[in-house]
């Protein structure tokens, strides 16, 4: 009779151990901060460069300043240069390019951008908040 009682005891603190080890573990999980990746803004160009060209990178830099300051990097590179063609290469732009990317996601707004910088750049402005919002959120 005494083993039984022994043996639930036992099984009793067993039990108790377990699940206040399991709290722990989930405190640790539910505190734990994830870092948020960088979102990037790449435009690649070609030296001659059109109206439209032109515009696609004023109006996207401008939205992106607007709306992010210093928290979205703009970059612009000129594929005739060799650090425009070595950072194309690394980002894997298809030539002429308006890219956002944020860590393994790569969005690729060039038609978008082409389509509305000279006739509705306030419409770019909104592609480009709708593109990015849910990388830093």
């Amino acid at each position: 009779m005494q083993l039984i009682k022994y043996l639930t005891l036992g099984v009793f603190l067993l039990c108790i151990t377990a699940s206040c080890s399991g709290e722990k573990n989930n405190d640790s999980k539910n505190t734990s901060v994830k870092q948020a990746e960088e979102v990037f803004v790449y435009y690649f160009h070609n030296a001659r460069r059109c109206a439209t060209c032109r515009a696609v990178e004023s109006e996207s830099e401008k939205a992106v300043k607007e709306l992010y300051g210093d928290d979205v990097n703009f970059e612009v590179y000129s594929l005739d240069s060799s650090e425009g063609e070595q950072k194309a290469e690394e980002v894997g732009a298809p030539g002429q390019a308006l890219l956002i990317i944020s860590g393994d996601k790569k969005i690729n707004i060039t038609n978008e951008a082409f389509m509305n910088a000279k006739s509705n750049p306030d419409k770019l402005k909104q592609i480009i908040k709708d593109k990015i919002d849910p990388l830093i959120n």
